[in-house]
């Protein structure tokens, strides 16, 4: 007969509500694609009053999660990758898709059951294929300094050199726009633009691409870089970009409205991770399908009134 700490060890393995229901249809989704699957969560949209988009963004904390929910799996499945993410640091990120590739080669798939922005669509450009639906989206890839767009900084820099070249009167008008940044930040801002660029075209001439003949795969990650990070083009960061424009641009999408059944598994994971983000603690969500999971809470805020 278990004991008293034996009782609660064994309610601490099965975890909330929420966990279970959550993990139950994990392993539905794992059976119906007999690959591995994990999932990545971000709570950013449920906790914006506390701890906001800086925690709950893609960190070197990560791989941590990702390194306990793939111990033990079986490495010659594949991976299934579920994204939700606002996206986050860039050397974060591109040091976790190494590991994951050093992991699982390039059978990673990414699905997208409806948000993965920024670093999360650089993610998804390092996989084999993305899966979306019409709720769907990715977001352009282009570097942030500050909530400053780097493509911005540089665009507005260079706007102001050809106006105050052309006409010397301008200078009043760009002088207190210019003083706004600190010395370093426009070639900063240059240097993020070019590797964000080129890790990008990395993965996906090594992967999404790879199949495809070299100077066709060149010219076709090129076109797909200018429309996810030419600020021109995209004009905000916060764009949402739909399964057929990813589509149109080159990026290889699998629709989930084709497959009825793993459509009803993803959208069935999605939504209970979107309901243990609302009503738990939960930040961020890293967990496999087999239940092994890397959970960060969100730490409440005290404003210090009674």
């Amino acid at each position: 007969m278990p004991d008293w700490n034996d009782i609660l060890v064994e309610i601490q393995q099965f975890g909330s509500t929420y966990d279970i229901v959550r993990r139950k249809y994990l392993k539905q989704l794992h059976e119906i694609t007999q690959r591995n699957v994990i999932i990545y969560y971000s709570g950013w949209l449920q906790k914006v009053g506390s701890d906001g988009r800086g925690i709950a963004a893609i960190d070197d904390a990560d791989k941590v999660g990702f390194m306990t929910t793939i111990h033990g799996l079986d490495r010659d499945k594949g991976l299934d990758l579920i994204l939700h993410t606002p996206g986050g640091e860039a050397a974060a990120i591109e040091s976790l898709v190494d590991y994951l590739r050093s992991m699982f080669g390039t059978d990673i798939r990414a699905i997208i059951p409806q948000l993965a922005l920024s670093g999360g669509t650089m993610i998804a450009c390092a996989c084999k294929s993305i899966l979306m639906g019409k709720q769907s989206s990715l977001g352009p890839v282009d570097p942030q300094f500050g909530g400053m767009p780097a493509h911005g900084v540089v665009e507005e820099f260079k706007q102001a050199h050809k106006e105050i070249s052309e006409d010397r009167n301008k200078i009043p008008v760009w002088q207190p726009i210019i003083a706004k940044y600190r010395p370093t930040l426009i070639g900063e801002c240059q240097k993020a633009i070019v590797w964000a660029n080129e890790i990008v075209e990395e993965w996906l001439l090594t992967g999404m691409l790879k199949d495809e003949p070299k100077e066709e795969a060149k010219a076709k990650a090129k076109k797909i870089i200018k429309e996810l990070s030419d600020h021109a083009l995209t004009k905000s960061h916060q764009r949402h970009l739909s399964a057929s424009k990813c589509k149109e641009i080159g990026l290889e999408i699998e629709y989930l409205e084709e497959n009825h059944k793993l459509q009803e598994a993803v959208l069935s994971v999605h939504h209970s991770c979107i309901h243990t983000l609302s009503a738990t603690p939960a930040l961020k969500i890293i967990e496999n399908h087999d239940g092994k999971a890397y959970i960060v809470q969100a730490q409440p805020i005290f404003t210090g009134r009674g």
